[in-house]
């Protein structure tokens, strides 16, 4: 086929878009990532602090309740700001009999609808949900009902919507990489036949993409 040819117009159109949408997963990855690992440093606030508290009432018979609400607030944070950056790298637990040994373009018709399905509408809801709680709580700037306790109680309750727009850039980015999986032809002129298309190779022998990867973190291959 000539270089004028429209279908490999059509095809090079295909490919920048693929490109573009990449480049956005790709930018979310890199967000979700850079909020996870910051905010996994307090697991060694909580580790260090939990162990003082305890270490405080059963020796020295003290207790503090403004620290015994710090660990609350970094768990609280930690699990909340970090979910996003677990489902990229596939930490979340996962219970199925196949996915294990599906093959690639399964495993992306898997990630898409479980995206679109039911990852999405569930952040989105508690999103949609979740706002107004922490409005109200911003409009009185909500504390602690403990007197020594800590007058933060809105920006712990900001952490849920914060959360559920993290999940749902996280949703997006899986939904986006599942598209280009499936959208990738299985026979690409020009590459190795041993090379699958949509493996992290093929996709930079043919369009220059950023890696690909499914939620579970492995490479398609």
């Amino acid at each position: 086929m000539d270089s004028g040819s429209p279908l490999r117009g059509v095809r090079n159109d295909n490919i920048m878009s693929f490109a573009h949408m990449s480049r956005i997963a790709h930018g979310i990855d890199r967000l979700t990532t850079a909020v996870g690992r910051a905010v996994s440093w307090l697991i060694l606030f909580v580790v260090l602090v939990q162990f003082a508290l305890v270490v405080a009432r059963y020796v020295f018979d003290a207790g503090s309740i403004r620290w015994t609400e710090s660990v609350i607030y970094a768990h609280a944070t930690l699990f909340m700001l970090a979910a996003a950056w677990t489902l990229n790298v596939g930490g979340h637990v996962r219970v199925d009999v196949f996915y294990a040994d599906a093959s690639p373009r399964t495993k992306a018709w898997i990630d898409l609808a479980g995206a679109l399905l039911l990852l999405l509408p569930f952040a989105l809801a508690v999103l949609w949900l979740s706002v107004p709680f922490a409005q109200r709580s911003w409009a009185i700037l909500e504390r602690s009902q403990e007197t020594s306790g800590l007058p933060a109680v809105f920006l712990l309750k900001t952490l849920i919507p914060l959360f559920a727009a993290m999940l749902a850039l996280q949703g997006a980015s899986q939904a986006i990489r599942a598209v280009i999986a499936l959208q990738v032809p299985l026979v690409t002129p020009g590459l190795d036949p041993g090379v699958h298309p949509t493996s992290q190779d093929g996709l930079r022998s043919n369009s220059g993409l950023p890696e690909l990867r499914t939620n579970n973190g492995p490479q398609v291959e």
